[in-house]
């Protein structure tokens, strides 16, 4: 792409001039929002919207002073994998996020680094979740929290200081846009702002003054409701048809998103306020979409239309002029917002970025044929470590399996790498919600080999490949022991941040402000200063749902609060902290949260804490073996969603008054035991 003549003189492809009419930029998105829940599309949909009821004033207001676009998809329908989407225009295969876990790389090309180094100020606010990455790759001014957080009172870090408020999350991502909008930006500088929201991800804890809103609501029920997903036939059994035509659905969802919303409008109302509106671009999105019972399922993550298609708004009152109201056909991507964003600045756009600007259909000009934008794209997922494919599993998204997939304005092939026997082919036109597959149709038998013959080019156009990590599906996982002990640090064979598993399953992991030290006895430890977590591997063992388990702790603690072991969050998990001193052993089972606790302080001396949820449901806290508390919880009734932690709860917390304190202390032993432990 060539530069324009006066970026061109002014050196801004190498260096920090700055010209006075480069657009600032501006990059809202929030977590999970399904393409339909924007109250401009329900109207648009009229009788055939699911959720009729649901109104997005602030999203709307986007919409009708720039655009819209139609038919928006993500390449990769997953959190962290979606979000570097958008930064480095390229698919997760080549990014190298394409899970959950892995921080982001610090010397990635993205549309902030290279806006920053063209004279561009970079500001990053909100929910990242890279892993547990604190850094921001590519942004100088940061008000950001690490992983999920919590809805309430999250720990962010603004420039490098700790900043704690008891407000709704995206209340204060809003506040710190805000404030960098007001007075933190350099004024000599275009900039770039990309807010990421949290909501509307689980647990669904919208603000406490919308906790009514849309009270009594219901959803329009659609054709695919009792229609199971072709990798996993066995799920329709367990989903009864609708009865009637409308459904039951997560109205705290609709609630999120309404608080997302508020935060727009104080956003957009704050370019007004200072006059910036007309000299910025505003983007608005999401990372992914969302299941609310399409094909039995919640999550994402799988390849219907319900969990790629996003919202995608844009308005550009100065680049776009005259044009409000206009609404898009072309299939647009996730991965095309880093292209369009250094186009609009004119910056260069990286030969390796595979999405394409959208700046040219950035006008009132409708095309005869949408499809001359792009004519197709291929989708890709990567299994995470979680339940098995197939028969018996979960709604929830941990049992996907790898898959490809290509999607023309018409058509739709799936493909499941390790079952060829779950392939998918759908007519869009005759067959939106996806329930009649025709893959083994032999009328269609032509339409399935032209498929696949784009979808093939695609992957090789894409140099597509399968991490040699992920996990396989079509082979069952390495079954969990009946009963044993599927966790044991002891911390004498780690070496700097990698600690080592001793029992044998595999469940390592990787130490963060946790230096290894000398314990007592000529044992070692991992030393714990108030910000030090042990990030622990998800594997098969560490599995507990529906099996009783055992975790068992030596520790000196040196403060009177904080998490010393949690796994899941506020739907369904465990953690054993301090809370004054006291032991505490608490149980999330389906949100509901029963704990048992200590009788005294065990600060200042070396410990062994035992928290049993046996197989009756029966919680026990022991100290030194001595039983100290005890309760009734019942056993979880499924895995957790958040994995296991060592000295922190970073994500949805178990208990969110103990997730607030940091522990300190040292650690000596941890232990967890799946199943009844022997003699008992």
């Amino acid at each position: 792409m060539r530069l324009p003549l006066y970026l061109a003189l002014l050196g801004l492809a190498a260096g920090p001039a700055v010209a006075a009419d480069r657009p600032n930029l501006v990059f809202l998105f929030a977590d999970d929002q399904r393409h339909d829940a924007l109250g401009c599309v329900q109207k648009e949909q009229g009788d055939k919207g699911r959720f009729p009821w649901f109104q997005t004033p602030s999203m709307d207001r986007l919409a009708a002073e720039g655009g819209r676009f139609r038919n928006a998809f993500v390449v990769n329908a997953l959190c962290s994998p979606s979000r570097a989407c958008f930064l480095t225009g390229r698919y997760s295969h080549a990014n190298g996020i394409y899970n959950n876990r892995t921080p982001f790389p610090a010397d990635a090309v993205t549309h902030a680094s290279l806006l920053r180094k063209t004279g561009y100020a970079t500001a990053y606010v909100g929910k990242w979740h890279m892993g547990s990455q604190a850094d921001r790759p590519g942004f100088d001014w940061v008000a950001s929290f690490t992983g999920q957080s919590v809805y309430t009172d999250a720990p962010f870090l603004v420039n490098g200081t700790a900043e704690r408020a008891p407000e709704w999350t995206d209340d204060r991502s809003a506040g710190y846009a805000i404030r960098f909008l007001e007075k933190d930006r350099p004024k000599d500088k275009p900039f770039l702002l990309v807010v990421g929201f949290k909501a509307p991800h689980g647990p669904f804890a919208p603000p406490e003054r919308l906790k009514d809103k849309f009270a009594g609501a219901k959803a329009r029920a659609v054709p695919n409701l009792d229609v199971a997903p072709g990798f996993n036939p066995d799920l329709g059994k367990n989903v009864k048809p609708p009865a009637g035509d409308e459904v039951d659905v997560n109205l705290n969802y609709y609630r999120c998103i309404a608080g997302v919303d508020e935060n727009v409008g104080k956003i957009l109302d704050a370019l007004d306020r200072l006059k910036l509106a007309e000299d910025t671009v505003v983007v608005y999105s999401s990372d992914n979409g969302f299941y609310q019972g399409e094909h039995g399922l919640a999550d994402k993550r799988s390849g219907y239309d319900e969990s790629l298609r996003i919202p995608f708004l844009v308005r550009c009152l100065k680049w776009w002029p005259g044009v409000k109201g206009v609404v898009r056909d072309e299939m647009v991507l996730n991965i095309d917002l880093a292209p369009t964003l250094l186009d609009l600045a004119g910056v260069a756009v990286p030969k390796e970025m595979h999405g394409k600007s959208l700046k040219s259909l950035l006008s009132g000009d409708k095309p005869k044929d949408a499809s001359l934008f792009r004519s197709s794209f291929f989708y890709e997922y990567f299994r995470e470590n979680g339940g098995a494919a197939g028969a018996g599993t979960n709604p929830g998204g941990f049992n996907t399996p790898t898959l490809t997939a290509v999607r023309t304005p018409t058509h739709k092939l799936l493909r499941y790498a390790d079952n060829a026997d779950w392939t998918e082919v759908f007519d869009l036109v005759a067959d939106p919600f996806e329930t009649k597959n025709l893959a083994r149709d032999p009328a269609h038998a032509d339409l399935r080999k032209k498929l696949e013959a784009e979808h093939d080019r695609l992957a090789k156009e894409l140099a597509y490949v399968v991490p040699a990590d992920v996990p396989k599906t079509a082979a069952p996982p390495r079954p969990a022991p009946a009963a044993g002990w599927v966790l044991d640090y002891d911390f004498t064979k780690d070496a700097g941040e990698q600690v080592r598993d001793a029992s044998g399953q595999g469940s390592h992991g990787t130490a963060k402000n946790a230096a290894l030290v000398d314990g007592h006895d000529k044992a070692k430890a991992r030393e714990f200063k108030g910000d030090g977590v042990i990030e622990v591997t998800r594997t098969e063992g560490l599995n507990c749902a529906g099996v009783p388990f055992t975790v068992e702790v030596t520790l000196k603690a040196e403060g009177k609060g904080g998490v010393i072991l949690a796994r899941g969050g506020a739907t369904n998990g465990f953690a054993l902290f301090l809370k004054d001193g006291v032991p505490t052993f608490a149980v999330r089972n389906a949100g509901k949260a029963t704990t048992a606790a200590g009788k005294g302080s065990v600060v200042g001396k070396w410990v062994k804490l035992t928290a049993t949820l046996a197989g009756d449901g029966k919680m026990t806290l022991a100290v030194d073996d001595a039983a100290v508390g005890e309760a009734k919880a019942g056993l979880l009734p499924r895995e957790p969603n958040d994995g296991m932690q060592v000295g922190a709860d970073l994500a949805s917390p178990v208990d969110a008054a103990a997730a607030k304190e940091k522990f300190a202390g040292r650690i000596e032993r941890v232990r967890v035991h799946r199943g009844p432990l022997p003699g008992k």
